[in-house]
C-alpha cells in the first residue's frame, strides 16, 4: 500500500490541531467548527479506503498456513539500544487496526458534525472556547489513532499517554467549573497510576523477548487445535522458549512473564476503567456531552481491549492471565450492571453502561481458547467492540440531545418527551434494543457471540454473564421509559417546550442508529480472527444468522425480552412499584445509589492513611530532619563567614599584619622541623 494515505491518516487532525490550536482564536466559530469537521470527514474517508482495501483486495490478510497476516506499512528508527531493541514509528496495518481505523474515524467524524450544533445554546450564542475544544477533539483523534496503528508496544505507550492528556483536556474543557477540574484530574491520576504498571510490565516483557515489535512478539504463537503452539524463526523461537520453559524466573509463584502480562493489562484495566481503577470514568462525565461519546463511549475506554486484542498471542501462552482477565471484567460487569439500575443521571447511567459493556469484551478476550470454535471468544470481543461504538455513542449524543433540549442531566426532568422529539425518540429506542441484544439489531449477535464463547469456557461465566446482559436491558429501558414515557412531561414557567434538535445534531443520531440497525449482518468472522482463518466456509447478508448458535442465542433471546418486559411493568406509567422495590431491598438500593461507596474507600485510603500516616511523618522527617541539616549547614557557615570576613576588609595594615603572622608561624613550623 502506498505509505501517503496512511501518513495523511495521522497527519490531518494533527495539523488542524495545531492550525485550530494557533490560530483559532482569529477565526470566526462557524469557520472552525466547519475547518475542523471537514479535516475529519478527510481523515475518515482515507480510513475507509484503507481499511476496504486492506480488507478487499486480496491483500495477505488471512492466513492459510504460512501467509502473514501484518502488513507494515512503513517504519522508521527513532531509538536503539540493542541490535534488536530497537524503537520504531511506524504504521501497522492488521485486521484490528484496520477495525480501529473504522471505528474512531466513524465516530469521531460524527462527533466534530454533532458539536457544531450541541456547542452553542438556543439563542445561537456559541460556547467559550470553542475553537480551543475542536483542537482538542483533532488532537485525541491523532493520538487515538496514532495508538492502535503502532507497530510496537513503545510507540504504542507513547500514544497511550498522548490519549491520557487529551481526555485530560476534554474532561476538563469547563475549566472554570471547579467539579469539571476534579474530575479531570481524577482520571488523569487514577489512569496514570494504572500506566505506571503498563511501563513495568512493557520493560519486562522487553527485556526477556529483547524485542518491542508487534510483528515479533505476536506472529511467534500459532495454536493448533490441540492446543500446541507452532513457531517458526530464531526471534519466533526464542520467545516461545521464554513463555514455554523455565527460561523466565518465577517470582511470588508466578512466571515472570505472566507478571509482565498482568502488568500491561493493569494499563489497560485504567484506560477501560474496570474494577478497581473505574472511579474515573462516572465523573468524567462533567466534560460536554460529545466528549462522552467520543472518549468514553467509542474509542479510549476500548483501548484497554485493543491492548488485550493486539497481545493476545502471548495472553494465550500464558493462560493464568487470561483468567485473570476474566475474573476482572466479569465482576466488574456485573458491579456496573447494578449500579446503573439506581442512577438519576443519565450520562451516569450511560457511563456504567460504558463499563459494563467493555467488560464484556474483557471476559470475551479471557474466555477465548483456540480449541473452541477456533477462540470464538476474540472474535466476539472485537465483534462487541465495533457494535458498541456505534449504539453507545449513538445513546449518548441522544442524551446530548435531550440536555440540550431541558437543560438537565436528571430524568426526572424529563418524562413523556417522546410527543415532543420523535427522532431523538427513536434513535434512543433502537440504541437500546441493540445495546439489549434485541435481533436484528447489532448488539444481538455481537454479545450472542461472546456468550456462546463464555458456554464454551465455563458455565458458571456463561450464567454470570448471561444474568448481567439481563439487568443491561432491564436499565436500559428503565432509562428508555423514565425520560420518554412515565407521565406527561411539564413545561415550567418561562421555558420553552423542548424539540429536536437542529440538523447537525440529528443526522448524527440517523446515521449511527442505521448502522446499529445492519452492523450485526458484518461477517466478522471472516474479518477479524486471532490468527486469522475464516470462521465461515461461504458469506451472505445472512452469514452471521445461519452461523448462531440457536441454543444460545434463544436463551439469552428470552433473558432479554423478560428484562425489557419486567421495566415496562415498571416504568412505561408512573406506579408505585418502583419504591416499593426500593423499600424491599433498601440496603442493596443505597449502596447501589451510592456506587457502593467506592470514591469513599479511596477518600478513606488516601485522605486517612497515604496522607496522615505515610505522608504526614515523610512531611515532617523532610522538614524538620533534611531542612532542619540543611539550615543548620547554613546557619554554621554564615556564623564562621561573619567571624572571617574581617580577613578582607580591604584594610591594608591589616593584611600586612596578617602577612607578618603567617610568615612568622611558616618559620617558626620549618625551624621546629629543622630541629
Amino acid at each position: 500500500m502506498d505509505p501517503i494515505i496512511p501518513i495523511l491518516i495521522l497527519a490531518i487532525p494533527l495539523c488542524m490541531f495545531l492550525v485550530l490550536g494557533l490560530f483559532g482564536n482569529k477565526m470566526s466559530h462557524p469557520i472552525a467548527g466547519i475547518l475542523g469537521t471537514a479535516g475529519m470527514g478527510v481523515t475518515m474517508v482515507l480510513a475507509y479506503i484503507t481499511a476496504f482495501t486492506y480488507f478487499f483486495s486480496g491483500a495477505p490478510q488471512f492466513i492459510d498456513g504460512d501467509v502473514h497476516l501484518q502488513n507494515i506499512v512503513f517504519n522508521q528508527d527513532w531509538l536503539q539500544f540493542t541490535d534488536s531493541l530497537v524503537i520504531r514509528l511506524g504504521f501497522l496495518l492488521d485486521p484490528i487496526s484496520a477495525l480501529m481505523l473504522v471505528v474512531i474515524t466513524t465516530i469521531s467524524f460524527m462527533v466534530h458534525l454533532y458539536s457544531n450544533g450541541y456547542m452553542r445554546d438556543h439563542h445561537g450564542v456559541w460556547e467559550t472556547g470553542f475553537q480551543r475544544f475542536y483542537a482538542f477533539l483533532s488532537l485525541f483523534s491523532f493520538s487515538m489513532l496514532g495508538l492502535v496503528v503502532a507497530t510496537n508496544i513503545f510507540q504504542m505507550y507513547i500514544f497511550w499517554e498522548l490519549v491520557g492528556a487529551s481526555s485530560y483536556l476534554l474532561i476538563g474543557f469547563y475549566y472554570t467549573k471547579p467539579s469539571a477540574v476534579s474530575a479531570s484530574k481524577k482520571a488523569f491520576i487514577v489512569t496514570r497510576f494504572a500506566d505506571l504498571g503498563f511501563l513495568i510490565g512493557i520493560l519486562i516483557l522487553s527485556f526477556y523477548t529483547g524485542t518491542f515489535n508487534f510483528t515479533d512478539l505476536t506472529s511467534a504463537p500459532v495454536a493448533g487445535m490441540d492446543g500446541v503452539y507452532q513457531v517458526s524463526g530464531e526471534t519466533a523461537a526464542g520467545i516461545r522458549n521464554i513463555f514455554q520453559t523455565s527460561a523466565a524466573p518465577i517470582f511470588m509463584g508466578g512466571s515472570v512473564m505472566t507478571w509482565a502480562l498482568v502488568l500491561i493489562f493493569m494499563g489497560g484495566m485504567g484506560k477501560s476503567a474496570m474494577l478497581p481503577l473505574h472511579i474515573w470514568l462516572p465523573d468524567a462525565m462533567e466534560g460536554p456531552t460529545p466528549v462522552s461519546a467520543l472518549i468514553h463511549a467509542a474509542t479510549m475506554v476500548v483501548a484497554g481491549v485493543y491492548l488485550v486484542a493486539r497481545l493476545f498471542p502471548l495472553y494465550l501462552m500464558e493462560v493464568t492471565s487470561l483468567d485473570i482477565i476474566v475474573v476482572v471484567g466479569a465482576l466488574t460487569a456485573l458491579y456496573a450492571a447494578i449500579v446503573a439500575c439506581t442512577q438519576v443521571d443519565i450520562k451516569r447511567v450511560l457511563a456504567f453502561s460504558t463499563i459494563s459493556q467493555i467488560a464484556f469484551m474483557m471476559v470475551s478476550l479471557g474466555v477465548a481458547r483456540p480449541e473452541f470454535h477456533h477462540g470464538i471468544g476474540y472474535m466476539a470481543g472485537m465483534f462487541h467492540l465495533f457494535t458498541h461504538a456505534m449504539f453507545k455513542a449513538l445513546l449518548f449524543l441522544c442524551a446530548g440531545a435531550l440536555i440540550h433540549a431541558i437543560g438537565s442531566n436528571d430524568y426526572t426532568d424529563m418524562h413523556g418527551l417522546r410527543k415532543y422529539m420523535p427522532v431523538t425518540h427513536i434513535t434512543f429506542l433502537i440504541g437500546c434494543l441493540a445495546i439489549a441484544g434485541i435481533i436484528p439489531f447489532a448488539g444481538f449477535f455481537s454479545k450472542d457471540e461472546i456468550l456462546t464463547a463464555c458456554f464454551g469456557n465455563s458455565m458458571v461465566w456463561y450464567i454470570w454473564m448471561s444474568f448481567v446482559a439481563g439487568l443491561t436491558a432491564f436499565y436500559m429501558f428503565r432509562l428508555y421509559y423514565l425520560i420518554f414515557w412515565w407521565k406527561e412531561h411539564k413545561i415550567h414557567e418561562g421555558h420553552h417546550a423542548p424539540h429536536d434538535q437542529p440538523w447537525t445534531m440529528t443526522l448524527p443520531l440517523v446515521v449511527l442508529a442505521a448502522i446499529s440497525c445492519v452492523a450485526g449482518f458484518v461477517p466478522f468472522g471472516n474479518l477479524v480472527t486471532w490468527n486469522g482463518h475464516n470462521m465461515f466456509d461461504h458469506v451472505s447478508f445472512l452469514t452471521n444468522l445461519e452461523n448462531l448458535d440457536w441454543s444460545v442465542a434463544v436463551i439469552s433471546l428470552l433473558v432479554a425480552v423478560a428484562a425489557i418486559a419486567l421495566a415496562t411493568v415498571m416504568y412505561k406509567k408512573e406506579n408505585p412499584m418502583p419504591e416499593r422495590m426500593r423499600r424491599l431491598m433498601p440496603n442493596l438500593w443505597r449502596w447501589s445509589r451510592n456506587r457502593f461507596y467506592w470514591d469513599e474507600l479511596y477518600m478513606f485510603i488516601t485522605h486517612k492513611i497515604i496522607f496522615n500516616l505515610i505522608c504526614r511523618p515523610i512531611a515532617w522527617f523532610d522538614r524538620h530532619i533534611i531542612d532542619g541539616s540543611m539550615d543548620g549547614m547554613a546557619y554554621l557557615a554564615q556564623r564562621a563567614s561573619y567571624a572571617i570576613r574581617g580577613l578582607q576588609s580591604g584594610n591594608i595594615q591589616m593584611y600586612v599584619w596578617v602577612y607578618l603572622i603567617g610568615a612568622l608561624l611558616l618559620g617558626a613550623v620549618t625551624v621546629i622541623c629543622l630541629i
